[in-house]
């Protein structure tokens, strides 16, 4: 089996999958910076024992990281424990998609992984709105190139900034309000953050469709996709996407593990 690991600022995500692809089974954790080795390898084998698996069954890991201290923690503990290399996943290396941008090393891991997963599932052009700790907006042109896109902060932090600045405002539910109009201070902060993330993803997104569409005739309306902790609460809110994916990064690390499986196949 295949295990691929996610590291974000707020959550890290792991799937396991049959080598085919097929996932069986995910997980989320808390990420915390001071998690040792031997702490992740104890989560890790309640997370399997939870669900009558062995992790004697791995064969195979990769890592997306944007937490470089976890990242390292997370590569000895796996490479003690499947007792092979992990690949860490970083724009230094093939990963299977041309980076089409002045500085690729600058790029984060899981946004590369949804860059691929996105076109190879979706096609190119795709759109990726990825609702972390940022909102990261990926963007894979007409000719499957990663041409960059956007970052900003995130629902949880936009909130909590609100709710540690304001004095009156209290933390409320993140959940789409009735109406856009809030007529109570809890359903007025629901519309600013959830609303609000929804809107300017439209619009960042609609600004986005426009720039690829001014760079050549007959260029098609990129595909838009949702995905991250937050992507199934922000689609209640907008039309926006053609698809909501929560498996898209998982799934595109697995993906560039693939890619370099079978090119190390083609050289030998």
């Amino acid at each position: 089996m295949f295990l691929s690991v996610d590291i974000g600022n707020t959550q890290t995500t792991l799937g396991l999958f049959e080598l085919d692809g097929t996932c069986l089974r995910q997980w989320r954790m808390a990420t915390d910076r001071t998690d040792t080795a031997d702490e992740l390898h104890e989560r890790l084998f309640g997370y399997f024992q939870m669900f009558g698996l062995s992790l004697g069954d791995v064969t195979d890991v990769a890592v997306a990281g944007v937490v470089p201290i976890l990242s390292q923690s997370w590569q000895r503990m796996l490479r003690e424990v499947v007792g092979t290399e992990p690949l860490m996943v970083d724009a230094t290396r093939d990963c299977g998609i041309t980076i089409n941008m002045p500085n690729p090393s600058e790029v984060g891991a899981d946004r590369i992984a949804n860059a691929l997963s996105a076109r190879v599932t979706y096609g190119a052009p795709v759109i990726v709105v990825d609702f972390g700790t940022a909102t990261n907006i990926d963007v894979v042109d007409a000719a499957g190139a990663f041409r960059g896109g956007t970052i900003m902060p995130g629902l949880l932090l936009s909130s909590q900034a609100l709710f540690d600045r304001a004095a009156k405002l209290s933390s409320v539910p993140l959940v789409v309000p009735p109406h856009a109009l809030g007529n109570s201070t809890e359903t007025a902060v629901q519309s600013g953050v959830v609303i609000g993330a929804a809107a300017q993803a439209e619009g960042l997104v609609r600004r986005i469709q426009e720039e690829l569409a001014a760079e050549g005739d007959n260029v098609p309306r990129a595909t838009v996709v949702g995905t991250g902790g937050y992507a199934t609460t922000i689609a209640e809110a907008t039309d926006l996407f053609d698809a909501v994916d929560p498996d898209l990064t998982i799934r595109g690390i697995y993906q560039i593990w693939r890619h370099a499986v079978e090119k190390h196949q083609a050289r030998s």
